[in-house]
């Protein structure tokens, strides 16, 4: 009985863990004044939420490879393809000011 409290207590903890930890950024940029950002800096932001997909250098994983990518979108197609998802990538993935600012940082990847 023991076993099965403590495996359902850690199973418990892991995904209330892993679910949680994305939603503190949008806190702090309500908060601050005169930041280029809702959470951080476009590289921050990345780091934090498309590595998974596109890799720690935006070479590509499960995603595509985003080194180049704003020899093919602009900022604006960037912006959009957060925010609404194409292919694979689910929509709503940033918030609209993270999007911005991790769009005009991948525009100049080219």
């Amino acid at each position: 009985m023991k076993h099965k409290l403590l495996a359902l207590l850690l199973g418990t903890s892991v995904i209330l863990g892993a679910c949680g930890g994305a939603e503190e950024p949008a806190d702090e940029a309500d908060s601050t004044e005169g930041t280029t950002t809702a959470s951080g800096d476009a590289e921050e932001i990345y780091q934090q939420n498309c590595i998974g997909c596109h890799g720690r250098n935006l070479e590509g994983a499960s995603g595509p490879n985003l080194t180049e990518v704003g020899g093919k979108y602009d900022q604006a197609a960037i912006e959009s393809i957060i925010l609404n998802g194409q292919g694979n990538m689910p929509k709503g993935l940033l918030n609209e000011a993270d999007a911005e600012v991790v769009a005009s940082w991948l525009a100049e990847k080219k």
